[in-house]
């Protein structure tokens, strides 16, 4: 069956964690599997990262880091509610929870965001050719609005909305993370006014949410880009951006932001994408659905809505995922 034209954005996040992870990006990009990386710089190895990309010539954004590690701005130097007692970030959920409770300042959460974007400057000479969030701290309520007017001052136009369709339907994923996973394009679903207003752009479709880790595989992604396409006419040209994390496992101490590598770092899992992204059968597979690989900076991005079916396609694209 004919499908429309799409053009994919492959997105390795966490480039600087570790070495071993980043020796598996580069690995990946020079296959021509990755076409865009995303920098933690709090990372560990953020620096040799840096020179990683510019001698590859990987376009890189900045994975905006709000909940792992160790600080670069002004909270290194005295209280902030971005930190627990131990001066690291409060956790992928714990900041979270924080946020729920109106317990972060977003002023900080603002000077975090451009201390980050200026040592993006310093370690790569150039601003990013996009900003995401790690963990999909981007989309949270009121964290999204400081997002956007940061990216917006520093000229960012382009960032991620993770919003898989039928996430919620992906019965192989363990209960927590569909939960999370549900939380996180809600968020997201929200975050689109204030990106909108600011002037953000970002792909039609996005994938990542059930595929990843152990749940990577060329089946998953290609049914997340099917269901993505379900509605939209044959022909019509769409952007699409797959969030991966591929790379050689962590070996600790090496890693991590400050506190060593995660245990998802550790494990298989990122080895395991590493494979299927540069296993032949995938990129067949997608050559097969009428797929084009590029890299975010060379779509002729719009802004959301324009050259869109229809405003009732729109619509249903849109619609949330079951829970």
């Amino acid at each position: 069956m004919a499908r429309p034209r799409v053009r994919l954005v492959v997105t390795a996040d966490d480039f600087g964690y570790c070495p071993r992870r980043d020796e598996g990006i580069v690995e990946a990009f020079l296959a021509g599997a990755v076409t865009s990386v995303s920098l933690l710089v709090n990372g560990a190895a953020a620096e040799s990262a840096a020179e990683l990309a510019r001698r590859h010539r990987i376009p890189t954004g900045l994975h905006a880091n709000l909940s792992e590690g160790r600080p670069v701005g002004p909270a290194r130097h005295g209280a902030s509610s971005l930190l627990g007692p131990e001066g690291f970030f409060l956790g992928k959920m714990g900041f979270r929870e924080a946020v729920a409770a109106g317990e972060v300042v977003l002023p900080q959460v603002r000077g975090e965001l451009e201390a980050q974007l200026s040592r993006f400057r310093e370690l790569l000479g150039r601003d990013p050719t996009h900003v995401d969030g790690h963990q999909h701290v981007h989309v949270l309520p009121g964290v999204c609005q400081v997002f956007a007017e940061a990216l917006q001052a520093c000229g960012v136009r382009f960032t991620r909305l993770p919003m898989e369709r039928g996430v919620g339907g992906c019965t192989w994923l363990e209960a927590p993370a569909r939960a999370f996973a549900c939380s996180v394009e809600q968020d997201a679903r929200a975050a689109m006014g204030p990106f909108a207003r600011h002037g953000l752009r970002w792909t039609d479709v996005f994938m990542g949410l059930s595929t990843c880790g152990r749940h990577m595989s060329t089946h998953h992604v290609s049914g997340a880009l099917a269901r993505a396409l379900e509605g939209i006419p044959t022909g019509r040209a769409v952007t699409a951006e797959l969030m991966a994390h591929p790379g050689y496992p962590s070996v600790p101490p090496a890693g991590g932001s400050g506190e060593g590598p995660d245990a998802f770092s550790c494990s298989w899992e990122r080895l395991h994408e590493l494979r299927v992204l540069t296993a032949p059968v995938l990129w067949a597979q997608l050559a097969q659905d009428g797929v084009q690989l590029c890299a975010l900076h060379e779509l002729d991005s719009k802004r959301p809505g324009e050259g869109t079916p229809s405003e009732a396609t729109l619509e249903t694209f849109l619609e949330p995922s079951p829970l």
